[in-house]
């Protein structure tokens, strides 16, 4: 699925079956990019979730950005309550097609809410400062913090880059705060520790970012 929606329970839809099984509850908006990933994390339903071909969000291949447009002319946009760029692959490494979509989105709904989750480590992938691009483009951007060490992060998300991606990751975070609004550092609870989660509500405190605990999703 490029676009798509989702349901009680984590489930996905295309969004012609989502609308299908509710056409009147407001709900977020998901695109999907690409399948790769510069993370291998050990906890992703990339790696366990098998999903039917027709609702899968692994990719045949890469869409083109007006494939995307096209999808998005005709979204149900008067139940859309945030556009998301997330999927099973890491959005930042299609950095221009990303950019190009957010303002598009914003051109065709300038009041909706736009959001990127992402592994947060877009500038060690493109080797510089990539934050500027999303000035006035993008609202929220959801950044997995996922540990509290750099140990424990390479650990759980064996980044290609190793444990230098931690500080790259706390480092982007820091550069979106000028230029995004709404930044968001992530855990996953059953994954991380309540103790675990203290430390990184510490080193959200320390760098006046929020942190959300997300619900671990195993089916």
């Amino acid at each position: 699925m490029i676009v798509y929606m989702t349901h009680k329970g984590g489930k996905y839809f295309p969004v012609d079956e989502s609308l299908k099984l509710d056409a009147t509850t407001p709900r977020g908006l998901y695109v999907n990019l690409t399948n790769r990933c510069n993370c291998d994390c050990v906890f992703c339903l990339r790696q366990k979730k098998s999903m039917a071909k027709s609702s899968s969000l692994w990719l045949e291949r890469e869409p083109t950005v007006d494939e995307v447009k096209a999808e998005l002319d005709r979204a149900p946009w008067h139940l859309v309550t945030e556009l998301v760029f997330c999927g099973f692959g890491e959005p930042t490494i299609r950095l221009d097609a990303l950019v190009e979509l957010l303002t598009y989105a914003k051109k065709i709904r300038p009041t909706l809410p736009t959001r990127l989750n992402t592994n947060g480590l877009g500038e060690l992938y493109h080797g510089r400062e990539i934050a500027s691009n999303f000035a006035g483009i993008l609202d929220t951007a959801s950044i997995s913090l996922n540990a509290a060490t750099a140990e424990r992060y390479f650990k759980l998300t064996r980044a290609t880059y190793g444990l230098k991606s931690f500080d790259a990751m706390l480092t982007f975070a820091e550069h979106m705060k000028i230029f995004v609004p709404h930044v968001v550092l992530t855990v996953v609870d059953k994954v991380t520790s309540p103790e675990e989660i203290s430390a990184c509500q510490k080193i959200c405190d320390e760098r006046n970012l929020t942190l959300r605990v997300r619900p671990y999703e195993d089916s």
